[in-house]
């Protein structure tokens, strides 16, 4: 009889108690708000300033490099002195950023927004640190995420705020940074006077005996057997990742000719997608199947959407004019705000319009359904790994890492992508991606063990040997 309760216990402890997520989701989603209401802008906003291509990809890597270098530190330091001051520390940081941004009145101040900005961009590592302590590791993968969830919420809602913003201030880009900084002063707030600090009083004194996080702390984590494999795996597949989000929008203009109206269109669809598996099916998911068969699972999606999207056919929409969209494209003085930046700057291809049809399109939503799964089932439930088989006092510091990996990754993931782009066609970023995802699902099957973490589940993988 005993064994009959035991899972019905077990089944309540491990469900997540929102109301203890709550605060940080909404403080992460309108942090968000002003970081996605910027995105579109940035390119634009050097170009008003004389900048070249070059100059602009600069200035794109500019906040993943320094995010790079700031959030592990940060992320060590919420492990030393608590989460929510550190987490304040980085919002103020971004606050200062997009006060700097709507002031500009020179290229180089843009690069300084934008250093500021990154430098002390820990939100996310130290928000993923709020929710490790405010979990078990039962429902932790479910979480994190949420935190997916916000990031998906806030790249629909926020494109549209930038849109609207530059709509009823005749193109002024300064409305939209200081819009921007509007949010990031009300997510101050909500930290300030809603979070609770979740890092006990104790824990505080036990990190602080460690080491201080440095380039050679980062390499030494690579190295450890427990999470170095991990942390390759969140570098790696968010080169694959990265380069889709960057390059898609590319990727449409030259096979079906989609503008920044259609471009729109499945920008919401994908992040709508990763919304619904990050803020919904995750949690059970990861329940059933367990954090390293997730990853699996991601993986194997991941690599099926991208190599399914490199072979999306060349057909434009029914109303594609080639004439048309060459003269859109090529107005001058016309800045549109949603348009992705390459589109500005590379020479592209556009279809010609004597094959219309509808083929095209719907070829690629259908593919955005596995790479979309994909892409929102990786970072959670690695993240979620590692702090599984790392001690509670390295949680805050390892997701540092694990979020400099990742900001690494996105500096480096739009240049590869764009010169394979450029030199082997438009196919070759997609498929390259496509066949590194299978790669590495083959080398995780085989090196990614379970750990002291796993009670391992019925799913559907088997166990490693």
């Amino acid at each position: 009889m005993g064994k009959t309760s035991a899972p019905a216990t077990v089944a309540t402890e491990d469900r997540l108690d929102f109301k203890k997520i709550l605060p940080v989701f909404i403080i992460v989603l309108i942090d968000l708000l002003g970081l996605t209401i910027i995105i579109p802008l940035m390119p634009l906003y050097a170009a008003s300033f004389g900048a070249n291509a070059l100059t602009i990809g600069f200035l794109g890597a500019a906040y993943p490099v320094m995010q790079f270098i700031g959030a592990p530190v940060l992320g060590r330091l919420s492990d030393r002195y608590g989460r929510k001051p550190i987490l304040l520390v980085s919002q103020m940081g971004t606050f200062i950023g997009f006060i700097i941004l709507g002031f500009s009145n020179a290229l180089w101040l843009l690069f300084l927004a934008r250093i500021v900005d990154g430098l002390s961009g820990a939100n996310i590592s130290t928000a993923q640190a709020v929710i490790t302590d405010s979990t078990t590791e039962k429902n932790r993968t479910q979480g994190l995420g949420l935190l997916g969830a916000a990031f998906g919420l806030g790249f629909v809602v926020g494109p549209i705020i930038a849109f609207l913003s530059l709509a009823l201030s005749g193109n002024d880009y300064r409305v939209p940074a200081f819009v921007a900084a509007g949010f990031s002063a009300l997510s101050i707030l909500l930290t300030w006077f809603w979070l609770e600090e979740t890092l006990p009083q104790e824990q505080h004194v036990a990190t602080k005996k460690k080491a201080p996080l440095s380039l050679g702390t980062m390499f030494r984590a690579l190295r450890r057997s427990d999470v170095g494999l991990l942390l390759g795996l969140m570098f790696a597949q968010q080169i694959a990742f990265g380069g889709f989000e960057q390059l898609l929008a590319l990727f449409t203009l030259n096979r079906m000719g989609l503008n920044a109206s259609g471009n729109a269109v499945i920008f919401v669809f994908v992040g709508a997608l990763v919304v619904t598996v990050q803020g919904g099916f995750i949690g059970p998911w990861s329940r059933r199947l367990g954090d390293r068969r997730l990853i699996y699972l991601g993986l194997a999606t991941l690599a099926m959407g991208l190599i399914f999207t490199a072979f999306t056919p060349r057909q434009p929409m029914p109303a594609y004019s080639q004439e048309k969209l060459a003269r859109e494209l090529s107005a001058s003085g016309d800045f549109r705000t949603h348009e992705h930046p390459t589109t500005r700057n590379l020479q592209i291809e556009l279809p010609p319009d004597t094959k219309n049809g509808w083929l095209g399109l719907g070829w690629i939503l259908v593919a955005m359904i596995p790479a979309s799964i994909g892409g929102g089932i990786l970072q959670p439930s690695i993240n979620s790994l590692i702090t599984k088989r790392v001690e509670r006092g390295e949680v805050g510091g390892m997701l540092g890492i694990s979020a400099a990996f990742l900001s690494g990754a996105n500096a480096v993931a739009p240049l590869i992508g764009g010169a394979i782009f450029q030199t082997l066609g438009s196919t070759a970023p997609f498929l390259l991606g496509g066949l590194l995802m299978a790669v590495l699902l083959l080398f995780s099957l085989r090196l990614i063990r379970p750990g002291r973490e796993e009670a391992v589940p019925h799913g559907l993988f088997p166990k490693s040997s």
